[in-house]
């Protein structure tokens, strides 16, 4: 499935520009793709100011390692995204690591032992392994939820706009239909095709860049509420089905 922005030819002849070293190469790379780059840090990290600044960090990156995109292995698009979102998700861990680690906690890896009323002796992780295993929890699902809504937005508009009207607005079939002024019939249509695009996206994602949180398609699962969660038969909230009419 190509993306609105993936052009393999405009893709190869923007790094042969920006390995010349030509700065109107990456501000035509930056005019199209920041948006994307910047929505999905800021996905992520949660935080505009840093969502810009690595936005900076990762054109940077472009422009001094063009070298580093293999059109082969995807679109220009791809390849940021993925720089992007492995990035962000290793900074958003390195802060999570930094803001809970209580002062005095006993040291990651050492077991909390205790006689329980029995008499007999319990051993359980310490605050300092549950506080991190929540944080590496919270990280997971902030980089799934960002993952798929990257891939969301990769889809063609109309797919994309029918998938956020049915699906994360809670609309039925009926009011997508009367929203976007087009039949029931079509918004059926729309909502299977985007969700089965959807899925073929994600899982080859994950085959390029395997089961990692760190990339766009290896959180391991589609987020809590996302479009690939309960809704693979294109059911709506008004109980039909997205199967073009059965």
């Amino acid at each position: 499935m190509a993306a609105p922005d993936e052009n393999p030819r405009w893709d190869e002849q923007l790094q042969r520009r920006l390995a010349r070293g030509e700065e109107t190469a990456l501000g035509e790379l930056y005019d199209r793709l920041s948006p994307m780059v910047h929505g999905l840090a800021g996905r992520v990290l949660g935080d505009q100011a840093a969502a810009a600044q690595l936005t900076r960090e990762i054109f940077a990156h472009a422009w001094e390692h063009p070298e580093e995109f293999d059109p082969a292995q995807g679109s220009m698009r791809s390849w940021l995204g993925t720089l992007t979102h492995r990035r962000a998700v290793d900074r958003l861990r390195a802060a999570r690591a930094a803001e809970f680690v209580p002062s005095g906690a006993a040291p990651t890896g050492t077991a909390q032992t205790g006689t329980s009323q029995t008499g007999t002796t319990q051993t359980g992780a310490t605050p300092t392994e549950a506080t991190e295993r929540a944080a590496e929890e919270e990280i997971r699902a902030v980089a799934t939820a960002a993952r798929m809504q990257y891939v969301v937005d990769s889809l063609p508009g109309p797919l994309r706009e029918t998938i956020a009207v049915t699906y994360y607005d809670g609309r039925t079939y009926q009011e997508t239909a009367r929203l976007l002024g087009i039949s029931e019939q079509s918004a059926k249509q729309r909502m299977r095709l985007g969700l089965d695009l959807l899925a073929t996206e994600l899982a080859e994602e994950r085959a390029r860049h395997g089961d990692d949180p760190g990339d766009p398609g290896g959180a391991g699962g589609t987020a809590h509420g996302g479009p690939g969660e309960g809704r693979g038969d294109g059911t709506a909230n008004d109980g039909t089905t997205g199967d073009g009419g059965t």
